[in-house]
């Protein structure tokens, strides 16, 4: 919760409010702060304002409370009021009732460290107060227009191939400090900007740590474990935070304050977890945000500085990043995880891909543009574009199985290569599908290629006499790998040698080597259309 008392609109800075020369306002006591703010502006002519204040005014006074003959005591225990109660700074007006500022009230606002304004006699307070709220509006405005910049940018990071890292990168620019993702385990998985000092950015993991589902059957206060000790110093260095961020204090949580409570021995009852703290370590201003997975990922925050909206920009954040950290633990996450299970318990395929939901599927190979292979976070956003979270990032290419009901659609970033609509049964033949989809979209710079599924001649032969045939027609070459694939790719690309090279990622000089090879231990012109159809036939059947 945030504070009742604070308005919902931003401070303005003392100096702004000095800075309007239409009010003519002067500083005459008290210390030149540039951080000081003031919340509201308020007229009183009581001898003892403090009753009535809320914290963070600019008290306006005439002095009528001003006793004739008032000593400096009667101005020391004014001002010492004023500042007990949180008063930021105290407008003076000159004139009707004084001539002058009294020089004991100078005194005493020096002495207690409170900003002294003097009001010139054109300057009325309702003028005063109409420029606070003006000023307010303009900050509250710039707030607004901060807040949608950020949102928008954050939404087109949010819309890229690789998200996580987009989005962490923009949000650390937006809050001009730093951003991290923290997994379930506390290991960073991915983080933008400059680093926060060392202190700051531990204390910033064990905020985190604060953040996750609590353990019911942890033990409680006085139990041996280390582990709950470390939960309750997360806990400890979260419940420091003072708002940064404008974040709520740990503190301030009712339900936080009873996680622990339970007696020495006995195991505590789950309590609701916070799902945001902050901290403020060495002048770094912290903040973490449990995710709404339900998974434990966490995303911490460190700023220099603390402006008004960077709370709701990291919300903006973490909710972008709660749709990207995968899904929640459902019936069909179950299902997996129990297919899963007795495939490496020595179930058949077929026997277990009724768990997976769907009759029909497509093998999708998929590899992102650059040299570098993909990580996992960019096979998991891979994932989640394509709608399966059954996902294998191995090495260069990743390897995803989306059901035949999901559309398979070009994504920006990667090149793609799709099988026909198979069986569970047939996952191995969709899988080489894929494979040769991929290597001609990467060939034709093309971003999606699908492999056909139309009736061929083929099919006119018997599938057993059709394969006995490929056997013969390839013997020559069948024991060297690299001769099988290069003539196939080459066949697929019409016989050229820059894209067979490209999707082969070797040299167009050994393409020709190994064409000619195959020529020779295969006995045939291979730039004879009858030749090359023949030898296309055998290569589809192996």
């Amino acid at each position: 919760m945030t504070d009742p008392m604070v308005p919902p609109t931003p401070p303005v800075h003392l100096q702004a409010l000095l800075a309007r020369e239409d009010l003519g306002l002067r500083r005459i006591a008290g210390p030149d702060d540039p951080g000081t703010v003031i919340r509201w502006a308020h007229a009183s002519e009581m001898a003892d304002p403090y009753p009535y204040l809320l914290g963070g005014e600019l008290l306006l006074s005439a002095g009528v409370h001003i006793p004739e003959g008032a000593g400096p005591g009667y101005f020391d225990a004014y001002v010492s009021r004023i500042v007990a109660a949180g008063g930021a700074a105290l407008g003076f007006g000159v004139a009707p009732v004084h001539e002058a500022v009294p020089k004991a009230l100078v005194e005493a606002c020096e002495m207690h460290g409170l900003p002294l304004l003097e009001v010139p006699p054109r300057t009325t307070f309702s003028a005063v107060a109409r420029a606070v709220w003006q000023l307010m509006a303009q900050a509250r405005l710039a707030e607004l227009r901060r807040v949608t910049e950020a949102q928008q940018s954050l939404a087109a990071a949010a819309a890229r191939p690789d998200p996580l890292r987009p989005v962490l990168r923009r949000l650390a620019q937006r809050l001009n400090g730093w951003a991290a993702l923290y997994a379930p385990d506390t290991t960073e998985l991915a983080a933008s900007g400059p680093p926060p000092p060392p202190t700051a950015h531990q204390a910033l993991t064990n905020l985190t740590q604060a953040l996750r589902p609590s353990d019911p059957t942890t033990p409680a206060a006085g139990s041996p474990p280390a582990a709950a000790a470390g939960s309750r110093a997360a806990a400890a260095a979260g419940s420091r935070a003072a708002g940064a961020m404008g974040v709520p204090p740990l503190e301030r949580s009712r339900e936080w304050g009873r996680v622990g409570a339970a007696a020495p021995g006995k195991h505590r009852q789950a309590t609701p977890t916070p799902t945001s703290a902050s901290d403020t370590v060495d002048g770094t201003h912290l903040a973490a945000y449990a995710l709404g997975t339900g998974h434990g990922f966490v995303l911490a925050v460190a700023t220099p500085h603390r402006t008004p909206g960077d709370h709701t920009i990291a919300s903006v954040a973490a909710a972008l990043l709660t749709l990207l950290t995968g899904q929640l633990r459902s019936s069909t996450a179950t299902a997996r995880s129990s297919a899963l299970v007795r495939l490496l318990l020595g179930t058949p395929p077929p026997d277990v891909a009724h768990l997976l939901g769907a009759e029909r599927w497509h093998m999708v190979h998929a590899r992102p543009d650059g040299q570098a292979p993909p990580d996992p976070l960019a096979a998991a956003a891979l994932g989640t574009a394509l709608g399966s979270a059954l996902v294998d990032p191995a090495g260069e290419t990743v390897r995803v199985l989306v059901p035949a009901d999901h559309p398979v659609e070009p994504l920006p970033g990667w090149t793609l290569g799709v099988s026909t609509a198979v069986a569970p049964e047939d996952w191995p033949a969709a899988d080489t599908q894929a494979a040769r989809a991929l290597a001609r979209a990467r060939a034709t710079r093309t971003r999606l290629l699908r492999h056909g599924d139309r009736p061929a001649l083929a099919d006119l032969v018997p599938p057993h006499d059709a394969d006995a045939h490929a056997r013969s027609l390839l013997a020559p070459i069948a024991a060297t790998p690299a001769l099988t694939d290069t003539l196939r790719t080459w066949l697929s690309l019409h016989g050229s040698w820059d894209r067979t090279a490209v999707a082969l990622s070797v040299h167009r000089n050994t393409v020709r080597q190994r064409i000619a090879r195959c020529a020779a231990l295969l006995d045939a012109d291979l730039d004879d259309p009858d030749v090359r159809m023949e030898l296309w036939f055998a290569l589809r059947r192996t």
